[in-house]
């Protein structure tokens, strides 16, 4: 799972390293979730990626991940980000 963050976004995928296909992302810019971000601080908004990456990735039948920090340090948005995807299931 590979995280980039912006000034004003978070991104999350799930890629396949060997193949180098992206199987499951999430992000700020989600048109299902422009309702459900709308409102919440930065930290939010990451844990509720985070969530949603865990789902996806679930019914696609990933159940473990590398989490990619892409070079972030693990504080705020990353760590919250990384701790909705815990609570949704995802294992790393």
């Amino acid at each position: 799972m590979n995280v980039f963050r912006s000034l004003t976004g978070i991104y999350a995928q799930v890629i396949d390293d060997q193949a180098g296909h992206t199987l499951v992302s999430a992000s700020t810019l989600d048109k299902d979730l422009r309702d459900k971000i709308k409102g919440l601080k930065k930290s939010e908004q990451a844990k509720l990626i985070g969530r949603t990456i865990a789902e996806r990735a679930l019914s696609k039948g990933i159940e473990m991940v590398v989490f990619d920090r892409g070079g972030y340090r693990y504080i705020g948005r990353v760590k919250a980000l990384a701790d909705g995807a815990r609570e949704g299931g995802l294992r790393f």
